[in-house]
């Protein structure tokens, strides 16, 4: 199965939507902003990019700054702020073959596949 988080407002989340379905593949969308990943979810995730939890952040995106984060933030801060806010996850993230990836540029997603 392959499984992406999506936010349909983004541009690269619909580039790496649309090259998915484009070459063929099955896509199971999750919109994370309105069905947000738990924190078992987001640590999931996070082992499966092999980042740490800022490598999975948008950092530059206000509402990181409003809470008080920073590029040193605790990763359980960070991981929490990511549960409670979804907004501060990166995107789009794709999940396929026990691996996943962060699909910027949207053509790197094709290489879990």
């Amino acid at each position: 199965m392959i499984l992406l988080w999506h936010n349909p407002k983004c541009s690269k989340s619909r580039q790496v939507l649309a090259l998915l379905r484009k070459t063929g593949h099955e896509v199971h969308e999750r919109r994370y902003l309105e069905n947000a990943p738990t924190r078992a979810e987001i640590e999931t995730a996070l082992s499966l990019l092999r980042v740490r939890p800022i490598g999975m952040m948008r950092p530059n995106e206000t509402l990181f700054k409003e809470l008080g984060l920073t590029l040193d933030s605790q990763d359980t801060t960070l991981i929490e702020a990511m549960a409670h806010h979804p907004r501060l996850i990166e995107r789009p993230i794709l999940f396929a073959n026990g691996r996943a990836i962060i699909g910027r540029p949207p053509e790197t997603a094709l290489t879990i596949l």
